[in-house]
């Protein structure tokens, strides 16, 4: 069997001036493993972003250009971007350039090395060595501890967005605002298993962050109680056999 093809989603927002460099390190990273395409969701940017794009994909022909035509935020965009996904399995980046490609031969590697069972869903990233603010640091610290006591998904780092999902997998979780950060509670409700791979974290270099502490702290006293809820009210089989 030949290996699973990757299809990379990225949701960008106002992040023109990111574009070109991340997409030539996730170039220079495909050597290690099987890049089908490489998925820009434009979520309503009101920059030059859908120009970079246009101007790129006549380099990379595996480029390809989603748009939505009003801002719907980042877990909205990466739906949009696995829906649409030809490849076996997603990798989820930020556009801002904070996440390494050159990480994610790692993931593939431990989905390879670890799907043997046929049950795991997802490997996902978790940040060693922060660059961000302190005050990001300590906020994300205090988030991480109390949705992983509430919802023991086993996992340090649940706001990295550097992920490996299988398709048909993450296209069959419930679909909600911010449900970005709770990609692994999902994965394992669905019936799945996942991995954790230490990832690296880049400084931002360009662009402006399009969050801040306090809209990150009221929206996710909302979203840890309904994914609580959504544990409660039980789990898909993870496979259906016909006997």
């Amino acid at each position: 069997m030949e290996n699973p093809t990757v299809s990379i989603v990225v949701p960008s927002l106002n992040e023109a001036e990111n574009i070109e460099p991340l997409v030539s390190e996730i170039m220079a990273a495909s050597n290690q493993f099987p890049l089908l395409e490489i998925v820009y969701v434009n979520d309503g940017s009101a920059d030059n972003t859908i120009e970079v794009l246009k101007n790129l994909r006549h380099r990379y022909s595996v480029i390809r250009i989603l748009s939505h035509d009003k801002r719907s935020g980042q877990s909205a965009a990466m739906m949009t971007g696995a829906r649409s996904a030809r490849g076996d399995l997603i990798v989820t980046i930020d556009g801002d350039g904070q996440n390494n490609p050159a990480d994610i031969p790692a993931l593939y590697t431990t989905y390879l090395r670890s799907h043997a069972n046929g049950n795991l869903g997802m490997v996902a990233g978790q940040r060693v060595k922060r660059q961000d603010s302190w005050s990001k640091k300590i906020s994300s610290r205090i988030a991480n501890k109390i949705r992983a006591f509430l919802l023991k998904d086993g996992v340090r780092d649940t706001g990295c967005s550097l992920k490996l999902i299988r398709r048909d997998v993450y296209v069959r979780l419930p679909h909600f605002t911010h449900m970005h950060r709770y990609l692994p509670a999902l994965v394992k409700r669905e019936g799945f298993d996942i991995a954790l791979v230490d990832v690296s974290h880049r400084p931002r270099t360009r662009g402006v962050s399009k969050y801040n502490n306090l809209q990150r702290a009221i929206v996710g006293i909302t979203d840890l109680m309904g994914v609580m809820w959504l544990q409660a009210r039980g789990k898909m089989p993870s496979a259906i056999r016909e006997d």
